[in-house]
């Protein structure tokens, strides 16, 4: 840890009001200062390197600094670096939104800053679509138990996390939740598809006596991953397409966290086989570069908009929609996944490091050890009410960055892991892991 005399440390607790933090507590735990990055390692002012176990927030897929788009940048900085998108389009916008409706089957991306604003967009658009259509009652939305889509106003109402709901419940139109199908849920006997058929029967339940009202149901596809990397089957995604559509109700991937290859697929949606009406992207969308989030929809969706009343189109805005150096990097970003073959590579990265984590997943005191594509989990049997703190010091101590979400130990790296990055990653966990344990009272 970078003591607190450390000018540029002392300055930002002078200055800067740090995201989701309750700042007292870096009166023991000074943050960071990082005054470089490159491939998977952050480097401090002191000159240490830590490893970016969590991808600085599941945004980061090619490593930090990644010459082909910090030269796509360069390229695009001389060029134009931005002009508003009501009235003017530009190259990248337009090449991103091919790109991205060839990936998806989606088309006529709206753009956002980041992945609240992606789940407002959406949940605006779906809302809007049914006033257009004569159906203004359909105006409510259902998400998981567990869900987490943002932490914006409208984005809160269709997330399910305890601390947020109750600090902001006043401004807060809440949604309604639906069981999870949390695979860790399975009754003795039971698989993940049980799980999943089970949730189903509580939707249809659900969507029987309220989709009169209902516009949209919201889904994190295949991990619910501020829940704790809640995984569940594909076989949930594709009892939920089939009910929405019996319903009318339209289906909302939220792939902000899991799109771009984190589950083995470009799209965790994918795995199931399905198309959903809407689909949000964020986070790795730019590589872990600048903010940008988009939302596709169908044909259908956005014909109800198209007419003569303004009144009649979607009403959202705001001044960055569409920045060209954004989408710049986007495009590089998706280029990296053609020119490094990164689905197949990933595979047998992932191998490579469940081989190195084998003794952290035998460690008697894990729970559901689990893998998605490039996403690990192992929930910890503990008695330490704030695990999670002191997990990420040892942790950090060891130079590596994880932070675990409560009881749930989970790493989600960038594609660019070499053998030493593999081994600081498995045995820093393991080793902050005993150091942690050794902690709880006898």
């Amino acid at each position: 840890m970078q003591p607190l005399h450390d000018g540029l440390v002392a300055r930002s607790l002078a200055s800067v009001w740090h995201p989701c933090t309750q700042m007292k507590r870096h009166e023991a735990q000074p943050p960071v200062a990082i005054a470089r990055a490159q491939g998977p390692w952050l480097y401090d002012t002191q000159g240490r390197r830590y490893l970016d176990g969590i991808s600085s927030w599941w945004v980061n897929l090619f490593g930090h600094s990644h010459p082909h788009i910090k030269a796509a940048l360069a390229d695009q900085l001389e060029r134009l670096d931005h002009v508003m998108l009501a009235g003017f389009t530009h190259a990248p916008v337009v090449e991103l939104s091919e790109s991205l409706s060839a990936l998806t089957g989606l088309g006529h991306a709206f753009y956002g800053s980041d992945g609240a604003a992606a789940t407002e967009i959406a949940l605006k658009m779906s809302a809007h679509y049914w006033r257009n259509m004569g159906r203004p009652a359909k105006s409510r939305f259902v998400g998981l138990a567990g869900g987490y889509h943002g932490e914006t106003v409208g984005a809160l109402a269709v997330t399910d996390i305890a601390i947020f709901r109750e600090a902001y419940a006043p401004l807060v139109r809440l949604a309604a939740t639906v069981p999870s199908p949390d695979a860790r849920g399975a009754a003795p006997g039971e698989s993940a598809e049980d799980v999943a058929r089970r949730s189903a029967q509580a939707l249809d339940a659900w969507l029987a006596e309220h989709h009169a009202s209902t516009a949209a149901l919201i889904v994190e596809p295949l991990v619910q991953c501020a829940a704790g990397m809640a995984m569940h089957s594909p076989e949930y995604l594709r009892l939920a397409r089939a009910l929405c559509d019996r319903y009318e109700v339209h289906l909302v991937v939220d792939e902000i966290a899991v799109g771009f290859g984190r589950t083995g697929t470009m799209f965790a949606h994918q795995q199931a086989g399905i198309r959903p009406d809407f689909i949000c992207l964020s986070k790795g969308l730019t590589g872990g570069t600048l903010p940008l989030s988009a939302v596709l929809t169908t044909d259908a969706v956005y014909a109800a908009f198209y007419d003569d009343d303004v009144a009649r189109g979607f009403l959202h805005s705001h001044s960055y929609t569409g920045n060209p150096l954004a989408c710049r990097a986007a495009l590089a970003t998706l280029e990296l996944f053609g020119q490094l073959d990164t689905l197949n590579a990933n595979a047998a990265l992932a191998l490579r490091i469940d081989a190195a984590c084998m003794p952290l997943t035998r460690h008697p005191r894990v729970r559901h050890a689990r893998r998605l594509g490039m996403i690990w989990a192992w929930d910890i049997d503990n008695t330490l009410p704030d695990f999670a703190r002191r997990y990420h010091q040892h942790a950090m101590a060891r130079g590596l960055v994880l932070r675990p979400i409560g009881h749930t130990l989970y790493a989600m790296p960038p594609y660019v892991l070499d053998e030493e990055a593999v081994q600081r990653l498995a045995e820093g966990a393991l080793g902050a892991l005993n150091a942690t344990l050794q902690e709880e009272t006898p």
